[in-house]
């Protein structure tokens, strides 16, 4: 590709020298048609020169347009690159979704740098990223969503080409929707929508034509038509500047982000390829947007060329072109408006698939889980892995039951947290119809609640411990009002001493076994291994001592029998 743009670039200079070339041959002969007596051949020649000069710089803008086009489908792919290579530092993290009381993204690393949205992030617009957030900050069943993401990840150009669209900055959702809004509540007269008007308009432009034909032809003086003309320039100007100024106004910050924001909804709307009900619903909601934003766009490029004060005297003369602006205007707001936001609402929500098909192209080792219609909690995984490891990572077999609890135990960076974070994260992945890291997940719809990052708020008062225990009380409501629901904790009561942190633990799991939960808990806190019976099952992660830790990070039933921090204390003590 890089060759190709170096290529349009040399096009570009020739297409540059080419316009100075004509353009000083249309002097060359205008000036010779003055001086020399060779009859109208220099002025036929001048002619075809500015023709040519004409041709040149068309052909010239169209391969600027395509060095554009090739420059930012480079960086497209530039950036891919970069994430196979594990840099992610080109996409945007999501840090303003960050929410440490959400009931389990902020535990889960949904948000922030090197998270599962930045993975995953390739929205072009700021709705999309929006509508990407939300999605990843919930477990509502949309795993039928899968099979539109794999038809999105199957047209590999048609996504690279959507993105390439947004390479030069994310285009504003909210700006777009807060200028219609403006729009909608703009207190224009409406005389310009009237048909008795558009009729009046119609006979004073063929009235002063006429007029032009008459003086030409000797019937009238030549002083007629050209008073008319100032006529229609001072009439329509006082008549429709004011409102004219307004629409500019409300919609002048629109201009930069909305040509390509129409090349968003060409790029959709005109996609015959979508077979599954979900991408062919978007199709069908944008298939009158595109003449909308066409017909939105001409106005504002309408309003642009009335800066020309030259061109707004000679269109207002001949054609009483601000009123015929105004008019289309009211017109597109009638007609229109009411639907911008559902059109918006539905790029965003393909830009939101992108993203999540781009991750299924660049994850083809990622399986798809089964979503189960059950009464009981299901979970149950086979190689299941943590996405963020990769192919280092070591895969385990797990099976929840329902309302049972899992006290799982092990050494200090065993993999405890990091299979508990793989638990999750999965199981977000599956409800949103995206790939898992598993050879096989099939779960149940229920919902999800993690406390493994609790942090203290000085500002407020709030001590680690007082924050564990709003954190625990969150949990228990969220539990109370679901009918089901996995709970993921990570060291509860980390913030008090152990024997208070032992009995407070009992207590907690004692109290949340009366409700719909079931739950999985890691702890360095062997003893509470013991709560071990009917619904209290142990597992851990065990490691090796010998002159060094050997770590296995593979989960197995029982507890823990090995610790490694006094070891690695006394590693690092006498290397000082």
């Amino acid at each position: 590709m890089a060759d190709e743009i170096a290529q349009l670039k040399q096009k570009s200079r020739l297409f540059v020298a080419g316009q100075i070339v004509f353009f000083l041959l249309f002097l060359t002969f205008l000036v010779l048609y003055t001086l020399v007596s060779w009859g109208a051949l220099p002025l036929v020649l001048s002619a075809v020169s500015l023709l040519l000069y004409a041709l040149v710089r068309l052909m010239d803008v169209k391969n600027d347009e395509q060095v554009h086009r090739f420059s930012n489908l480079r960086k497209v792919y530039l950036h891919e690159l970069s994430y196979l290579k594990g840099d992610f530092s080109c996409f945007d993290d999501g840090e303003c979704y960050v929410d440490a009381h959400h009931p389990f993204t902020f535990d889960l690393d949904v948000f922030g740098k090197d998270s599962l949205f930045q993975r995953i992030n390739r929205t072009v617009t700021t709705g999309g990223s929006d509508w990407l957030a939300a999605q990843l900050s919930s477990v509502a069943n949309r795993s039928a969503r899968a099979d539109a993401v794999d038809e999105l990840a199957s047209m590999e150009p048609w996504r690279a080409t959507f993105m390439a669209l947004g390479a030069d900055g994310r285009i504003d959702s909210a700006l777009i929707r807060q200028a219609l809004q403006e729009i909608k509540s703009l207190q224009i007269p409406t005389f310009a929508a009237k048909r008795w008007t558009f009729v009046l308009a119609w006979l004073l432009i063929v009235g002063l034509f006429a007029a032009v034909v008459a003086s030409v032809a000797g019937w009238v003086s030549a002083q007629l038509p050209l008073w008319w003309g100032i006529l229609h320039f001072f009439g329509v100007f006082f008549v429709c500047s004011g409102a004219c100024r307004v629409i500019s106004k409300a919609v002048d910050k629109l201009h930069e982000q909305l040509q390509v924001y129409v090349k968003l909804i060409q790029q959709v709307s005109e996609t015959t390829a979508f077979a599954t009900p979900q991408n062919a619903a978007i199709v069908n909601v944008l298939q009158g947007a595109r003449q909308s934003f066409d017909q939105l766009n001409d106005i504002l490029n309408g309003l642009d060329r009335r800066g020309n004060i030259l061109g707004l005297f000679l269109m207002d003369a001949l054609f009483l072109s601000d009123y015929f602006l105004v008019r289309r205007f009211l017109r597109w707001q009638r007609q229109y408006l009411g639907q911008v936001p559902v059109w918006i609402d539905a790029i965003s929500e393909m830009d939101g698939l992108v993203s999540m098909a781009t991750f299924r192209y660049n994850e083809p080792q990622a399986g798809r889980a089964e979503v189960v219609a059950s009464e009981e909690m299901v979970y149950e995984a086979v190689g299941l892995y943590h996405p963020f490891l990769g192919a280092k990572a070591v895969r385990n077999d797990f099976t929840l039951q329902h309302r049972h609890y899992y006290i799982i135990t092990g050494a200090n960076m065993a993999g405890k947290s990091t299979f508990l974070r793989a638990l999750g994260i999965n199981y977000i992945l599956a409800m949103n119809g995206m790939p898992v890291f598993a050879t096989s997940l099939r779960v149940s719809i229920y919902n999800l609640f993690s406390s493994m990052r609790t942090t203290d708020d000085l500002a407020h008062g709030i001590s680690y411990f007082n924050a564990e225990l709003l954190r625990l009380k969150q949990l228990l409501t969220a539990c109370r009002h679901n009918a089901k629901t996995l709970i993921i904790l990570d060291e509860i009561l980390k913030g008090t001493n152990s024997a208070d942190k032992l009995n407070g633990s009992r207590l907690f799991l004692q109290a949340v076994s009366a409700l719909p939960v079931t739950g999985v808990i890691a702890t360095h806190d062997l003893e509470l291994s013991k709560m071990e019976g009917e619904r209290f099952n142990n597992y851990c992660f065990e490691i090796a001592l010998g002159q060094d830790v050997t770590y296995s990070y593979k989960i197995t039933p029982g507890v823990a029998r090995n610790q490694n921090a006094t070891f690695l204390l006394r590693e690092m003590l006498s290397d000082v």
